[in-house]
C-alpha cells in the first residue's frame, strides 16, 4: 500500500499512540541550560494530509495545515528547498502562519551538495543566464554552473530566507552531501565553502558511513568540532556501505540535530519507489527510548538541539515525535 489510508492498521496504531503521548511535544522541552524541539520533516507529504490522518478535518489548504503543525509541534523541516529554490514570498507567509517562536530548518539546494538539479525548476533568470547547451540539458550539476551563475543562487537562496532571519524563525540550513561525497579536502572544503556563501547557520548530514569508519571518524569530529560545524546524527537502517553509524557527538555549542529517518531497511537502496515508502517505518516505544538518553546528553550541552522524524509516511512521523518528546520530558521531570 503505497497510499495513506486512515484505515490502515499501521494508522489506527499510531494514531491511537499519538493519543496516549499527549501535548507534551508542542512546545520545547527544557534540558539544563538548554532546550530541545521535536517535529518532522514535513507537514504536506501527500501520505499526511489524507483526511483523517493527521489533519483534522476542514485542515485542507496550505495555510491551515500549516497552522495546525505548527500549534502541535514547535520545528519543522523544510524539504521542498532541496528541490526548488524557495520563494521570498513564500518565506513571509510562513512566519505570519507560525507562532512567535516556532523554527524551521531548510534543506540546502541540491546544486549546494553536489546533487543534481533538474533545470526547469531554476529560477528564470538563472535559466536564461545557462547559454543554451546546459539549458537544454534536464539536469545539471554544481560543477556545471558557470561561478557568477553558481553566486547568484547562493544569494538568491540566502536572500529567499530573509523573512525567516527577520523573524528569528531560522533554525539551520541541512546540508546533506549525497552518498558518493566521500571524506577528502575537497569535501571538507566544500563545507566551510558552503557555509561561507550562504553566511547562515547550517548543520552537516553525511550520506555515506566512511565519514566515520576507523580510518576518518576521528578527523571528522575533529573538523567539525574545530570549525563549530553542527553534525546532524542519524538513525537509519544499517548493514549498507552507505549506512552512518548512529554517531552522537555534540560539534557546536549553539545548536544539535538528530534526524530519524527510520529503519526501513528493504526499502532504504531500492530503486523506483516513493519517498515516503523508503522512509515507512513507525519506531517501537524502546527503539525511541534507546536514544532519550543519547539527546538529553548533547542536550545538557547545547543551546538549541532539533530531533526531527523523516519518517513521514502518514501519522508515523508525528506520532513518533510526540512519544519521543513524552519519553525525554519524563526524563527530566
Amino acid at each position: 500500500m503505497t497510499k495513506a489510508d486512515p484505515h490502515d492498521p499501521g494508522v489506527d496504531v499510531a494514531r491511537r499512540r499519538a493519543d496516549e503521548g499527549g501535548d507534551i511535544a508542542r512546545s520545547p522541552i527544557k534540558v539544563a541550560n538548554g532546550e530541545v524541539r521535536f517535529g518532522t520533516a514535513s507537514w504536506t507529504d501527500p501520505t499526511m494530509t489524507v483526511p483523517g490522518v493527521f489533519y483534522p478535518k476542514g485542515a485542507s489548504s496550505a495555510e491551515e495545515r500549516l497552522r495546525f503543525y505548527a500549534s502541535q509541534f514547535p520545528v519543522v523541516e523544510v524539504d521542498a528547498t532541496y528541490y526548488a529554490m524557495p520563494n521570498k514570498r513564500t518565506a513571509e507567509s510562513w512566519v505570519e502562519r507560525t507562532p512567535k517562536d516556532f523554527v524551521f530548518d531548510i534543506k540546502a539546494h541540491a546544486l549546494m551538495t553536489g546533487q543534481p538539479t533538474e533545470v526547469a525548476r531554476l529560477p528564470k533568470a538563472i535559466r536564461e543566464e545557462l547559454g543554451s547547451e546546459l539549458a537544454e540539458k534536464k539536469r545539471i550539476y554544481r560543477k556545471d554552473m558557470p561561478a557568477e551563475l553558481l553566486d547568484a543562487v547562493y544569494a538568491q537562496f540566502r536572500e529567499a530566507l530573509a523573512p525567516l532571519v527577520g523573524a528569528g524563525k531560522l533554525g539551520a540550513v541541512f546540508v546533506q552531501f549525497p552518498k558518493w561525497v566521500f571524506p577528502s579536502n575537497e569535501a571538507r572544503e566544500l563545507i566551510l565553502e558552503t557555509r561561507a556563501r550562504l553566511d547562515l547557520p547550517i548543520a552537516v548530514e553525511f550520506r555515506h558511513g566512511s565519514w566515520f569508519n576507523e580510518k576518518n571518524a576521528e578527523r571528522t569530529v575533529k573538523f567539525l568540532q574545530d570549525n563549530k560545524i553542527p553534525y546532524v546524527a542519524v538513525d537509519e537502517p544499517q548493514g549498507f556501505k552507505s549506512s552512518v553509524p548512529p554517531v552522537v557527538i555534540p560539534t557546536n555549542e549553539e545548536l544539535a540535530v538528530f534526524r530519524f529517518h527510520g529503519r526501513n531497511a528493504e526499502n532504504w537502496e531500492k530503486k523506483g519507489i516513493q519517498p515516503s515508502e523508503r522512509f515507512r517505518y513507525l519506531y517501537d516505544e524502546d527503539e525511541l527510548a534507546d536514544w532519550t538518553p543519547k539527546i538529553a546528553s548533547v542536550a545538557k550541552q547545547t543551546k538549541e538541539t532539533h530531533v526531527v522524524y523523516n519518517n513521514c509516511f502518514s501519522n508515523y512521523g508525528t506520532t513518533n515525535a510526540r512519544e519521543a518528546a513524552n519519553l525525554l520530558a519524563q526524563m527530566h521531570a
